[in-house]
């Protein structure tokens, strides 16, 4: 993990955060404010979740997530079978707000390829991996203090876009955000491959995206406009390294995914948690071989006009193994005005969202994503009008 660099200001890493501590947190020791004492052993506060967001010590495994097998439109179904199938992903965005996906489509060998490139960046020395380290105006790239509701995550990263250049996107402060890939040197491979993963993505999502609009009485295509030409959808690499104290941290903190659909692929370990609806406990997604996690994302929810709603989650760590993930992150071009589509709205189901731009929300969530701030992160539901009518 990380080192720190003598001509760096001090500033947290993984690799010297948590000591083993399963006792309650007493008063900050002296001399150092971002470190508390447990029992005698130390831990950096900055990853402490607040008692309310710890894991319990088990987490009870979800049951009945909705399961959907995509191989009708792999092998060119008939209108019957796309039509069963979007009225399946419909049911599970409405109730669940995320899926499993197998009989996707999407090659074995390019998921693998994409995983064993993963590996190998992430066992790269930490100054090898600080090398293509992201900043706050060039935030693609390597980065091990990602925030989640201002609560650091206990893991570290690898940001890509799969097209570059996108064009800068505009903050809203006058500034911008320049997305250009920073490829590792002298790692054979991983550019190829996880371009090669990216492609396969783009298709599966779009496949997602078409079934979603079938679920919702929506023309096959009617969001894919969203979408076309430099859009903001990134991969993104995770590692969860294991955690000696994994009830007081989280490898990600309780959030919705801001954009449209979240894509995940996930190992056999496991942690991904999702707050089960009817009555708010955390539950345990397994890993499915061979499959991917789809999440509904709050642009969903809002084009929807709130027939379907994102999926609120978070991922728990362990202290024996490493976890890897890999989300594909479909967000639509910087430009677009996010609201309820139009076909959604009548006398009878007013529109629940003011228009807000993308491009300056996804800014904004960034910025908030790489450091600790003094204010919530911005949501959808600042957003939310006030005098909506409920069907």
């Amino acid at each position: 993990m990380s080192h720190h660099k003598p001509h760096q200001p001090p500033t947290l890493t993984l690799s010297r955060c948590i000591h083993a501590a399963h006792h309650n947190l007493t008063q900050p020791q002296h001399g150092h404010g971002d470190v508390i004492a447990m029992g005698g052993l130390s831990m950096d506060q900055a990853f402490v979740q607040a008692p309310e967001h710890r894991p319990k010590p088990t987490v009870t495994e979800a049951t009945g997530i909705p399961l959907v097998d995509l191989s009708p439109l792999t092998a060119g179904g008939g209108d019957d079978a796309v039509a069963a199938l979007a009225a399946e992903v419909g049911a599970a965005s409405r109730d669940w707000g995320f899926f499993v996906v197998v009989g996707h489509g999407v090659p074995a060998e390019t998921v693998a390829r994409a995983a064993e490139a993963q590996r190998a960046f992430f066992a790269l020395p930490a100054e090898r991996k600080a090398a293509v380290r992201r900043s706050e105006a060039e935030p693609l790239g390597y980065y091990e203090s990602e925030h989640t509701k201002n609560v650091r995550d206990w893991k570290e990263v690898y940001d890509l876009v799969p097209r570059e250049p996108p064009p800068p996107a505009a903050v809203a402060d006058g500034s911008e955000l320049v997305f250009q890939n920073k490829w590792p040197q002298d790692l054979p491979g991983f550019r190829e491959a996880l371009e090669e993963y990216a492609k396969s993505m783009e298709e599966l999502a779009f496949k997602l995206l078409e079934l979603i609009a079938r679920s919702l009485n929506l023309r096959p295509e009617r969001l894919h406009g969203f979408f076309q030409g430099p859009n903001t959808t990134f991969i993104r690499l995770n590692h969860y390294p294991p955690c000696p104290s994994p009830d007081l941290a989280l490898g990600v903190g309780r959030h919705k995914d801001a954009g449209a659909l979240t894509i995940l692929l996930q190992d056999d370990v496991g942690g991904l948690d999702v707050r089960r609806r009817s009555d708010g406990e955390w539950v345990r997604v397994r890993p499915v071989p061979n499959s991917f996690i789809i999440n509904v994302g709050d642009l969903i929810q809002v084009w929807s006009n709130d027939r379907y709603e994102s999926a609120e989650h978070r991922v728990s760590v362990n202290s024996a193994r490493d976890r890897f993930s890999m989300p594909y992150f479909f967000n639509p071009t910087s430009d677009t005005m996010v609201e309820p589509v139009e076909e959604l709205v009548s006398e009878d189901w007013s529109p629940r969202y003011d228009a807000y731009n993308w491009g300056d929300f996804f800014s904004t969530r960034k910025n908030s994503n790489f450091k600790k701030l003094d204010v919530e992160n911005i949501q959808i539901a600042h957003f939310k009008k006030t005098t909506a009518v409920v069907a």
